[in-house]
């Protein structure tokens, strides 16, 4: 059995090194780069991945397109921004050595905020197919949230894929405002109405869920700040969408 790496990646260059030096479980590793303007790339050669320069397409046509491009069937897809923990790549290692008996794996997502690891608000396990045979897996979603469609048998891994997401509040931010904005494409392209209940009670409920349903208050100030974000995302994309919503 030998594995394929695909990252998909933009200027990444804080990101990428740690996400590469990962995969020493990997047979290969593939960056699709959609025109960094810093040194990913680079710094992705130079460890040794195989760097193919590709116009953004999407998420799941961008990633779909770094699996056609790998040399293997089994491909472990990862973002810029994630890494292996040890004992996962030990336990992608005991794949290797005894055989896939799934056609693909799911494997829980431990995100780091804020400098924080997050163990609550609805973020953890947070799992994730990421290890799959492309003859029997591909990505969907044509916007946010894309995922990994499996026509086949799913195994679950036990170690975590760790995510190292927002550092700042300012880049939380700029991420919401990239995602908020496609979110609310998908809801203009859906034709679905929004009114005062999206703008009003979803957020607030959202906050609820987050906060209290999920135990975010046992994650401490970082998980006040989850659940007001997360409010504060579902206002912003259902207000983004009311705007581009053509006028009755």
């Amino acid at each position: 059995m030998k594995i394929s790496a695909t990252i998909i990646t933009c200027d990444e260059e804080r990101n990428v090194a740690r996400a590469i030096e990962s995969l020493r479980c990997c047979d290969e590793i593939v960056v699709v780069d959609s025109g960094s303007l810093d040194r990913t790339a680079e710094i992705a050669a130079n460890l040794g991945a195989r760097v193919i320069e590709s116009p953004w397409r999407g998420y799941a046509q961008q990633k779909n397109l770094a699996a056609e491009r790998s040399q293997h069937d089994w491909i472990l897809s990862i973002d810029a921004d994630e890494a292996l923990s040890e004992a996962l790549e030990g336990e992608i290692w005991q794949i290797k050595k005894n055989g896939p008996r799934f056609d693909a794996y799911t494997m829980p997502r431990l995100a780091q905020y804020l400098g924080r690891w997050i163990l609550h608000s609805g973020w953890y396990p947070d799992r994730k197919v990421r290890l799959y045979d492309r003859r029997k897996a591909r990505w969907v979603g044509d916007y946010v949230h894309e995922s990994v469609h499996v026509d086949g048998s799913v195994g679950h891994l036990e170690s975590d894929l760790l995510h190292f997401t927002c550092s700042s509040l300012s880049e939380h931010l700029k991420t919401l405002d990239r995602y908020t904005t496609l979110a609310a494409e998908q809801i203009v392209d859906q034709r679905s109405t929004v009114g005062w209940r999206q703008l009003v009670l979803d957020p607030a409920w959202t906050f609820w869920r987050t906060y209290i349903l999920q135990a975010g208050f046992r994650d401490g100030l970082e998980g006040l700040t989850i659940a007001q974000m997360a409010a504060f995302y579902n206002f912003v994309k259902y207000a983004k969408a009311r705007n581009m919503s053509p006028r009755r």
